[in-house]
């Protein structure tokens, strides 16, 4: 095993955990063995891989986690369907499932079409950004918005992914392309035709009024929904009372995460998000049980 003495008292005196991290097999920087290690280094008892759309890296990264002495949640993160920023979090996956093998394959050529519809929106909007410019730093093939946003850095169009993301790459920006290969409920419905416990993703993002989400949730609700997403890195406290409330009137589980995608977006840390994030073990322990 690999903790040492210290890392081992800072497990048991705080057991923190991160279930929203991606890797270099969708748009984080780092290998799913490489996130599980940093993880480690971190102090944190659990994570889980939630890569966009695809799966590719959970066994390698529960793998490494039996190495480096972390808890490894299967997970996956889809992409819905929606007039705003809307993503299911699916966790405790079976990722041979063939139901959702087979709806990924064909979710990752629709995501092929929406790069190709990023790129197209960038050059209309007048940068000089092309889908071969992402590629080149997307070592498995797979482009997404970060890889954009950091080709725009890189060619000074934007001072920082951040920037990218809010003033071209977010719902409702000018250079967004919204095509999804499900809606929310079918996402809700794979994941747990696969196994699995369905939450929604960084409420704030979804910009619904509180009745709206209130309404949003109660219907996904009833196709199956788990949870929602109830710790956040960039939840203010009033955010995360609200949701965690919201958890409570609906007769929901909470889960929580950073959204770590390491040097892709570097003002997010595994386990701490913009530096105050916590997340206790007892979230995981909830989620657990049935």
């Amino acid at each position: 095993m690999f903790d040492s003495p210290m890392l081992k008292e800072t497990k048991a005196l705080e057991k923190l955990i991160d279930l929203h991290t991606h890797s270099i097999k969708s748009d984080g920087a780092m290998t799913p063995t490489e996130v599980v290690r940093h993880a480690a280094t971190q102090g944190l008892a659990a994570i889980s891989l939630t890569d966009h759309d695809v799966t590719d890296g959970v066994s390698e990264a529960v793998l490494a986690g039996k190495t480096f002495g972390v808890e490894v949640v299967p997970g996956i993160e889809l992409s819905v369907q929606s007039k705003t920023e809307t993503h299911i979090l699916g966790y405790f996956i079976d990722i041979n499932s063939p139901v959702l093998l087979d709806t990924l394959v064909e979710a990752k050529k629709v995501r092929s079409r929406r790069n190709e519809d990023t790129a197209r929106k960038l050059q209309e909007a007048g940068f000089d950004i092309t889908i071969d410019d992402a590629l080149l730093l997307a070592p498995n093939g797979l482009v997404g918005r970060a890889h954009f946003a950091k080709v725009m850095v890189s060619k000074g169009y934007a001072s920082s992914v951040k920037e990218a993301f809010d003033l071209y790459l977010s719902n409702g920006r000018p250079c967004y392309s919204s095509t999804q290969l499900l809606t929310p409920p079918q996402a809700v419905e794979l994941i747990k035709a696969a196994g699995g416990q369905a939450y929604v993703a960084h409420l704030h993002l979804t910009r619904l009024e509180d009745g709206e989400l209130y309404s949003f949730l109660s219907g996904l609700k009833n196709v199956g929904l788990d949870g929602i997403e109830g710790y956040y890195s960039e939840y203010t406290p009033e955010m995360q009372e609200k949701y965690h409330k919201l958890a409570h009137d609906l007769e929901l589980k909470i889960s929580g995460g950073t959204d770590f995608h390491g040097a892709m977006k570097p003002h997010i840390s595994i386990g701490r998000g913009l530096g105050n994030l916590k997340i206790p073990y007892s979230v995981l322990e909830e989620m657990k049980r049935n």
